[in-house]
């Protein structure tokens, strides 16, 4: 790990302020950026500490639903009662996610902006678009391994998948993400348009101008119904997902899908939750409609379409 000088932020402006410094990184939970440091795939000249900024309050907004401050931890946010009571999918992904070491520290901005876990992206011996941009995509190479990676909202620069499993259910949620910049003005971001997808630049990661800070996360007011969160994964704790399914149904047979594990953002389309009433299948045709899988990873579409069937067979 390289040498980096060290502040901690009395308040969010002032955090915003500080992290305009070329080389500036934000520091919360540390469970993320603290092993691309060690890897020397992050190298900040500074880290800012934000964990005393006093955003890690989780409050009801006026419109009914919940303001969740980006300093709140995944524990405390996946235990709150209303969180639980009316959002139960969102606490369950949580708790599908890292151990329970991870949680106690990892924040709610922090997970949003957790880097991919592509394998041939942490090997810094290996070409790779999103840690160099221009290198070229190892992962795309001849007898590259990519079975765990994206099959659809992928590129011909990264096929790397998004490692969040409280984003997908924030998805499903139809969360939006509230951030302050350095001049004092405040932004507010749809899931889909904070997590631009690859093309020719996979380095971009999300819609953050420099400097620029998640402050919260807005739930809308609770759309009720059966919901759920099921992760299929190498071993039963502590692995990111292979596929994982969000799913609220309503008593109707309308609702929402958000798939993780399959691409560079949690993904869902308006088309497939329409498609909801006629059963997987149709799901998952408009779901992964364009998909482009490679012979290692095929099997998530098919994977996908089981799992959701599988959540519905339990209604």
């Amino acid at each position: 790990m390289r040498a980096f000088r060290y502040a901690r932020a009395a308040d969010p402006a002032a955090a915003a302020s500080a992290a305009q410094a070329p080389g500036a990184k934000f520091i919360a939970g540390g469970t993320n950026l603290l092993d691309l440091m060690k890897h020397e795939i992050e190298t900040p000249t500074q880290v800012i500490d934000v964990t005393g900024t006093g955003l890690d309050t989780i409050a009801p907004t006026p419109e009914g639903g919940l303001r969740i401050g980006a300093m709140a931890s995944n524990a405390a946010l996946s235990a709150d009662t209303r969180v639980r009571r009316d959002y139960p999918l969102l606490s369950r992904a949580l708790v599908s996610g890292a151990s329970g070491q991870l949680r106690n520290k990892a924040t709610t901005g922090g997970n949003l902006l957790q880097r991919t876990r592509c394998a041939y992206f942490y090997d810094t011996a290996m070409p790779c678009n999103k840690r160099s941009p221009g290198a070229g995509c190892a992962a795309q190479g001849e007898g590259a391994t990519t079975r765990q990676l994206g099959v659809i909202g992928i590129s011909e620069a990264c096929i790397a998948t998004h490692p969040s499993d409280m984003a997908v259910a924030l998805r499903a949620l139809d969360a939006e993400v509230e951030t302050l910049l350095p001049d004092g003005r405040t932004r507010r971001f749809t899931l889909d348009a904070f997590y631009p997808l690859p093309g020719d630049s996979p380095h971009i990661e999300s819609a953050l101008a420099p400097g620029e800070m998640i402050t919260s996360v807005v739930l809308p007011a609770p759309v009720g119904g059966r919901q759920t969160y099921y992760k299929v994964r190498d071993r039963a704790s502590y692995a990111f997902a292979l596929v994982s399914v969000a799913l609220i149904q309503q008593d109707d047979g309308s609702g929402r899908v958000a798939l993780g594990g399959v691409a560079p953002r949690p993904w869902r389309r308006d088309a497939a939750d329409e498609a909801l009433p006629q059963g997987a299948s149709a799901v998952m045709e408009k779901l992964l409609e364009g998909a482009r899988p490679t012979r290692d990873n095929a099997y998530k579409l098919r994977l996908a379409e089981r799992t959701l069937a599988a959540l519905l067979e339990e209604t």
